[in-house]
């Protein structure tokens, strides 16, 4: 089966949706696939701070230092600049005036900016504590108002591209350039040739490499992989922000406690209830995320202690109840037998965001001709080497419009012929049914390795232990791949085996520590 669109994106967080609006908006024929049955499964769902968003009386010159102090002046400065020039104002006028979305507002009917770690000032929308959740609705229901086609339980197993695919020989002689997909249709089994003269990637993070995250499960990496096989750039995967507080608890897992109930006043103890920050930043709670995040791990290793606490109930100093501005957390968390509103909440750093990604420019283009990054799975360079919090969604949401403004305006078309060089799939000739516990020990090794040895404090010893027990993995992986049938399970599995690779390899090449990437001489 083959279909052919002008543009096919991967992703439906705020990303991919973003892009699918202002390119059907355009007059383009676009798709946006999910390999989940739900769209709204996506990081965008699950974020709850916020979004950096104009404020009167803030200035560029304030943001662009914000962004450059948190990213350790690692950052792309075009970048950089590109988002605190556009960023802010595109807030009010697609996610405010567009959609309308109606944000968290004062007593007094004004925008309740809140503060969250390393801003300068409280420049941070909100909708309570579900900021993502109503965006990611928001953006679905005007997706579905103006029929853009969200195809679910369509999982990419590889680009097509000239090179790797055609079987016209003249095409060796061309650049590498992306012609579409190859996509699985998880309902029928079957593998199929979806044709394209433009593919964006907006298929989010990593997280899942890791034993503790913040990431839906499904935050596999699986775009970095396809473009790292297809031959695209990748930079900065040695920088994997950790958010300093997710909820430690036995049933309730992937659960994050946002950075902005410090930016309402809550403070980090130990479990003897001694406040630490101090000891470790003259920021105290409102340190960037990968020193708060770094002196969490320390207390827990010197204490012996698996967790920290978190305590809002005795700080917090907002007007809402506590109840009503974290309504979410509050509710989450009484599930699990903790009141926030008297007592602390158990919390472990864990992975939250991927700072590195394809290499992109300034709209979004790849190293590899027709193919587009947006989102997490890209870098921009926005970042550097630790996030500034509630700079995601805004990220994403610019590069959409940036990657949709230049697809629009120079669209040239692949001529229909060369499609016809592109083969089916090819099926294995033994297929091998297999067995999941073994996935799931080979998803716990890699999950393990990662943390132990790539994760909030690394070293040499660690990162080279890291790459010998990888390419064991690697070995068996990719063998099961070659004769398995294919499922969604086995694709995740080798897209997280080639990016976990990725990153070590990135880590073991920067021997110098900054920003999310602390090499430890111990």
């Amino acid at each position: 089966m083959e279909k052919y669109f002008d543009v096919i994106i991967i992703g439906s967080g705020v990303a991919g949706l973003s892009a699918a609006i202002f390119l059907k908006e355009s007059g383009l024929d676009v798709v946006v696939l999910t390999k989940e049955d739900n769209i709204e499964e996506t990081n965008t769902n699950y974020a709850q701070g916020g979004v950096i968003a104009w404020k009167k009386g803030d200035s560029r010159e304030n943001l662009v230092q914000d962004i450059l102090t948190a990213g350790c002046n690692y950052n792309n400065l075009e970048a950089v600049h590109m988002i605190a020039d556009q960023g802010p104002q595109l807030v009010f006028d697609f996610f405010i005036d567009k959609l309308g979305i109606k944000f968290s507002r004062t007593s007094e009917g004004e925008l309740d900016y809140t503060e969250e770690a390393a801003h300068s000032n409280r420049r941070v929308l909100h909708y309570e504590d579900h900021t993502g959740e109503k965006i990611q609705q928001s953006l679905i229901n005007y997706a579905k108002k103006i029929k853009i086609p969200i195809l679910t339980n369509y999982i990419a197993v590889d680009l097509i591209t000239n090179k790797h695919h055609s079987t016209d020989n003249q095409e060796l002689y061309k650049p590498c350039e992306v012609m579409g997909l190859y996509v699985l249709d998880e309902a029928s089994g079957h593998v199929k040739n979806l044709f394209a003269h433009k593919v964006i990637l907006a298929t989010g993070g990593i997280g899942n490499l890791y034993q503790h995250t913040t990431n839906p499960s499904s935050a596999t990496g699986d775009g970095l992989s396809m473009a790292y096989r297809a031959g695209a750039d990748i930079i900065n995967a040695e920088f994997i922000q950790f958010h300093p507080t997710s909820l430690y608890h036995r049933d309730i897992k992937r659960f994050l406690i946002s950075e902005s109930l410090r930016g309402e006043g809550a403070r980090l103890i130990d479990n003897k209830g001694r406040e630490f920050m101090q000891d470790y930043s003259p920021l105290k709670d409102l340190a960037p995320r990968d020193v708060v995040a770094r002196a969490i791990y320390e207390e827990m290793g010197k204490s012996g202690s698996e967790y920290m606490l978190l305590d809002i109930a005795s700080y917090y100093r907002g007007e809402e109840s506590l109840q009503k501005r974290f309504s979410k957390i509050y509710q989450t968390c009484l599930e699990g037998g903790i009141d926030i509103t008297k007592q602390p909440i158990p919390i472990v750093p864990a992975a939250h965001y991927f700072c590195g990604g394809i290499k992109v420019d300034l709209t979004g283009r790849s190293s590899i001709r027709n193919l587009y990054a947006i989102g997490e799975v890209s870098c921009t360079g926005v970042h550097g080497a630790n996030r500034l919090a509630s700079s995601s969604l805004l990220e994403g949401l610019l590069w959409a419009k940036l990657a949709a403004m230049d697809i629009s305006k120079k669209f040239l078309p692949i001529k229909k012929e060369r499609f016809t060089f592109i083969p089916d799939w090819e099926k294995p000739d033994y297929i091998e049914e297999f067995d999941s516990l073994l996935l799931a020990q080979d998803w716990k090794a890699i999950q393990m390795t990662m943390w132990n040895y790539a994760g909030i404090i690394r070293t040499v010893k660690g990162l080279m232990r890291a790459r010998a027990d990888l390419n064991y993995f690697a070995h068996r992986i990719f063998k099961f791949y070659q004769s398995a049938r294919l499922n969604k399970n086995i694709i995740e599995l080798r897209n997280a085996i080639i990016n976990a690779s990725i990153i070590i390899n990135a880590a073991t090449h920067n021997r110098k520590s900054v920003g999310c990437h602390l090499i430890s001489n111990k």
